[in-house]
C-alpha cells in the first residue's frame, strides 16, 4: 500500500472538512451578527425615544426635544453609563477589544454584551461618541463563542488564521448590519483588522456581511443613511477635490493622533464617576445652543451635506470645531464608542465651509458635493483605510459612480498629507498624561 498516497488523502480530506466548518461557521455568524445588529439598531430607538422623545432618521437627524430636555438627557445618561463602565472595568473581568481577540485574548460573554448596550445608551441620550464599534465588538464576541461551540457539533477545528478570519469578518458584518454596507464590512476586515488581501479573507467576510447586511434590512430596508442630491459630480469637482483634500487630510491625521492619545490616556478608575458625567453636562450644555452635536455625528454630517448657502457657515465651523472637541474629551474622560461617524461629521462640515467660501467666487458650485468631498477624504485620513473610506460612503450615500474619480483623487492626496502628518507628529510630538485629581 502506497503510505504516502494514504498521507495525501487523509491531509485532503482534513482540509476538505475544515473547508466546510468555515463555510458554516461564516453563513451562521452572518445570520447571528445580523439579529445582533438589529438588536443593537431597536435598542437605539428605544434609548432615542425614552430619553429625548425622538426617532433619528435621515429626513430628521437633528433632536427635536427642547434645549433643557437635551441638557437633562445627555446628563443623565453620561451619568449612568459612567457607573456601568465603572464596575465593570473596575469590579468584573474586564472586557476585550476586537484586536486584543484577534491575538487570542477571550472576550467574556456576559461583560462584553453589557459594554455593547453601554455603548449605545449613551449615544441614544446624545453622547457624543460613535456607535458603530459595539456592532463590531458584538460580532466580534459572537464569532469567538461559536468557535468554543463548534466542537461541540463535531465539526473540525479550524485552524488560528481561519479563526482569526472569522472574528474580524464578523467584526466587519457588525458594521454592515448597521449601516448596510456590506463592502464596507468586507474592507474593515480585510484593510483595517486583518491588512491581508486574499481570496479566502475576501469570500468569507464579504458573504458574512451580506448575510448580516440582508438581516439588518429587515427592520431598516435600503434607505440611504445620508441623503444628498442626485446630481452627477462633473470634472469641476475633481478641481474641488484637490482644493479640500489637503485640508481634510491634516485634519484627519490630527484627528487621528488626538483621538489614540485620548484612548490611551482614557479615565478607568473611580473618577470616571465624575469626569464623564461632567463631559456629558458639557455636551449638554453645547447642545442646548447646538443640537447638531449629539450623538454620533449623522446630524452635523446630514447638516453640512443640506447646505445650500452661505447662512448655515457660522454654525457649521462652531458645530464642527466643538464636535471634535467633545469626541475627544468624551473618550478621554472614559466613553468607549467609535470615531468614524464622529470624522464623516468633521469631514463633511469642512467639505461644506470650504464650498461655502469658494461659492462666492464660484456661484453654480454644488455645496453638497463639497461636504461629500470633505467627508471621504477626512474618513479615510483618520482612519488610514482609503478603500474603505469610498466605499462606505458610497454605500451609505447611496452615490452613483461619478463620483469614484473626484473620490479616488481626493483620497489619494488627504492620504500623502496624513501619512506625512502622522510621520511628523510620531517622532516629533509626545503627548503626556495629564495627572488626575483625586
Amino acid at each position: 500500500m502506497d503510505t504516502s498516497a494514504m498521507k495525501k488523502n487523509s491531509g485532503s480530506s482534513s482540509t476538505t472538512r475544515e473547508n466546510i466548518s468555515l463555510m458554516i461557521a461564516t453563513v451562521i455568524l452572518g445570520v447571528i451578527v445580523g439579529f445582533s445588529a438589529i438588536c443593537l439598531s431597536l435598542l437605539l430607538e428605544f434609548v432615542e425615544k425614552i430619553f429625548l422623545n425622538y426617532l433619528e432618521t435621515a429626513q430628521s437627524p437633528v433632536p427635536t426635544a427642547g434645549p433643557l430636555h437635551r441638557l437633562l438627557s445627555v446628563t443623565v445618561g453620561g451619568l449612568l453609563v459612567a457607573i456601568v463602565w465603572y464596575f465593570l472595568r473596575n469590579k468584573t473581568q474586564p472586557t476585550v477589544g476586537i484586536k486584543k481577540a484577534l491575538d487570542g485574548q477571550k472576550m467574556p460573554v456576559l461583560q462584553t454584551i453589557v459594554h455593547v448596550c453601554t455603548q449605545i445608551v449613551y449615544v441614544g441620550t446624545g453622547g457624543s461618541i460613535g456607535r458603530e464599534l459595539a456592532p463590531r465588538e458584538a460580532g466580534a464576541m459572537l464569532a469567538q463563542t461559536w468557535i468554543r461551540f463548534q466542537s461541540h457539533l463535531g465539526l473540525a477545528d479550524l485552524t488560528d488564521d481561519d479563526r482569526r478570519l472569522l472574528i474580524a469578518a464578523a467584526a466587519g458584518a457588525g458594521f454592515a448590519g448597521i449601516y448596510i454596507a456590506p463592502i464596507t464590512g468586507m474592507l474593515f476586515c480585510v484593510e483595517i483588522l486583518l491588512k491581508k488581501l486574499s481570496l479566502r479573507n475576501v469570500l468569507v467576510s464579504l458573504t458574512m456581511s451580506m448575510i448580516a447586511m440582508l438581516m439588518g434590512s429587515l427592520i431598516k430596508g435600503f434607505h440611504p443613511y445620508y441623503l444628498v442630491g442626485d446630481a452627477h459630480f462633473s470634472m469641476i469637482s475633481l478641481i474641488l477635490v484637490i482644493i479640500i483634500a489637503p485640508f481634510t487630510g491634516f485634519a484627519g491625521a490630527l484627528f487621528r493622533v488626538i483621538c489614540q492619545w485620548a484612548e490611551k490616556n482614557q479615565v478607568k478608575k473611580s473618577p470616571i464617576l465624575w469626569q464623564l458625567p461632567l463631559v456629558a453636562f458639557l455636551t449638554g450644555v453645547v447642545a442646548y445652543f447646538f443640537p447638531e452635536i449629539m450623538g454620533n455625528g449623522r446630524a452635523l454630517a446630514q447638516t453640512a451635506m443640506w447646505t445650500k448657502s452661505s447662512q448655515l457657515l457660522w454654525l457649521l465651523i462652531a458645530v464642527g470645531i466643538l464636535k471634535a472637541v467633545v469626541t475627544v474629551l468624551t473618550i478621554r474622560f472614559g466613553a468607549a464608542g467609535g470615531t468614524l461617524t464622529p470624522a464623516i461629521a468633521i469631514g463633511a462640515a469642512m467639505g461644506a465651509i470650504i464650498g461655502i467660501g469658494l461659492s462666492q467666487i464660484w456661484p453654480n458650485l454644488v455645496i453638497w458635493q463639497c461636504a461629500v468631498l470633505g467627508a471621504v477624504t477626512l474618513l479615510s485620513a483618520s482612519q488610514q483605510a482609503p478603500f474603505m473610506a469610498m466605499f462606505m460612503i458610497l454605500e451609505i450615500c447611496h452615490l452613483n459612480y461619478s463620483v469614484f474619480w473626484p473620490m479616488a483623487i481626493g483620497v489619494a492626496i488627504a492620504m500623502v498629507i496624513s501619512r506625512q502628518t502622522l510621520k511628523k507628529y510620531n517622532t516629533k510630538v509626545q503627548f503626556k498624561t495629564v495627572p488626575v485629581p483625586k
